[in-house]
């Protein structure tokens, strides 16, 4: 193999693989971001019964509620579950991809 087939190889391969946590933090970024909006907007739509459905979160995330400290809480929990969720996710991918 010449040093120009090794050089193609070994790009190809880092190209292939993810950086999981790099990975992990976009993925629990936008989850974060997704909660907070979801619950911002609820918040400043207003009416008289805010949010039910969303509210269901506090049975998995501890502490949320359809409120502003409850976007923070549950900007947080979203966080934590998007990263684990990419960081599994990638390094699930990488596996698969570096035994091809």
């Amino acid at each position: 193999m010449t040093d120009i087939e090794e050089i193609e190889k070994s790009v190809r391969i880092r190209l292939i693989l993810l950086n999981a946590t790099v990975q992990a933090v976009a993925f629990g970024a936008v989850c974060a971001l997704g909660v907070f909006l979801a619950t911002a907007w609820l918040l400043l739509k207003g009416g008289d019964v805010v949010g039910p459905h969303l509210a269901l979160l506090g049975q998995y995330f501890v502490g949320y509620r359809v409120s502003w400290l409850g976007s923070v809480v549950g900007a947080a929990w979203g966080f934590a579950f998007g990263f684990t969720a990419g960081f599994v996710i990638s390094t699930i991918y990488n596996r698969i991809a570096s035994s091809r």
